[in-house]
């Protein structure tokens, strides 16, 4: 299989949901029903992600546990730090939403598609990267908001008990029913895969728009500068070559096969913007979500880009 640098049709059609709740947001009526369409949305697709993942699949490939361990310590650990050094390194480089943006990125769990996607690519090791990415969503819905909550505490901000009574509801018990109702969803969920993908996909471009509208309404693109947007890009640009860099070499350090190398760097440099728009729109105020989602809409973009090109690099040698 080929990889090719090009643009992903899927973050197009995000990016024009933005444009288009820009053009037209909702307002008045329409904005009220679209919110509780928006959280029946969020609630839907969590259900379906915890219907979907195997905790026993995951648990029984866990047994590399250098490897997983690696995957999850970059995932969970590397990233904030390296989102608080920044902060530290550059305070006033981007605003003080783009930054708490740039915070959400950093503690959000691993892509699952893409991630063993680019890991078969490169001829890696596939079930590793499976494993791992499940493992990584699983935990990530409990530890990304704790991390959150940490982070922001840690920035003189904090996490609201709406967000946290939000976040039970609209993410957590989905996501347990999910699990509960597990051996009965599946099948149901294998045969209908293709019909339950746009559900997904629909479901996220509704977080969108819905977050946006609220967004251009309270003026998100008057705190959003044409510069800001350039410097969010270059930070977001050198935290994933950072990324890239310290799982190559830390997965060399500890001797690594190259199979299981490729599934390190392509897991524990990845972040989900399926996970991270929803929770971002549970999480925060909608009309500040907007501009949080910046960041990680970039990056999500950035990493497919610079993926493709490194697994056709991966997938060249002997």
């Amino acid at each position: 299989m080929k990889a090719k640098l090009r643009l992903d049709p899927y973050l197009l059609a995000l990016f024009g949901s933005v444009v288009f709740a820009s053009l037209v947001p909702a307002r008045g009526g329409f904005a009220t029903w679209l919110d509780h369409a928006t959280d029946a949305a969020i609630a839907l697709l969590f259900f379906l992600y915890g219907g979907r993942l195997s905790p026993r699949e995951a648990w029984e490939g866990a047994r590399h546990l250098r490897l997983q361990g690696t995957i999850l310590t970059f995932t969970f650990v590397l990233f904030p730090l390296l989102g608080l050094s920044l902060r530290a390194a550059a305070p006033d480089l981007l605003s003080a939403e783009l930054y708490t943006g740039l915070l959400l990125l950093c503690a959000l769990p691993s892509t699952v598609q893409s991630s063993i996607a680019f890991t078969s690519i490169a001829r890696g090791n596939v079930a590793a990267a499976l494993t791992a990415a499940s493992i990584s969503n699983l935990l990530g819905v409990v530890l990304t908001p704790m991390l959150l909550a940490v982070l922001l505490r840690r920035e003189g901000g904090a996490l609201s008990g709406h967000a946290i009574q939000n976040l039970a509801v609209q993410l957590i018990l989905p996501f347990g029913l999910g699990q509960v109702l597990r051996r009965w969803l599946v099948p149901w969920v294998t045969r209908q895969k293709s019909s339950l993908g746009y559900v997904d996909r629909g479901s996220i471009l509704l977080v969108v728009y819905a977050a946006f509208s609220e967004g251009v309404v309270s003026g998100v693109w008057q705190k959003i500068s044409p510069g800001q947007l350039g410097r969010l890009l270059s930070v977001d640009a050198l935290l994933l070559a950072v990324v890239l860099l310290l799982t190559t070499a830390f997965s060399r350090a500890l001797r690594f096969s190259k199979e299981d190398e490729i599934a390190a760097v392509f897991c524990g440099s990845k972040k989900s913007l399926a996970s991270g728009l929803p929770m971002a729109s549970v999480l925060f105020a909608q009309a500040s979500v907007g501009a949080l989602v910046v960041p990680l809409m970039l990056f999500h973009q950035l990493q497919l880009m610079a993926c493709a090109w490194l697994a056709q690099r991966y997938a060249r040698r002997p």
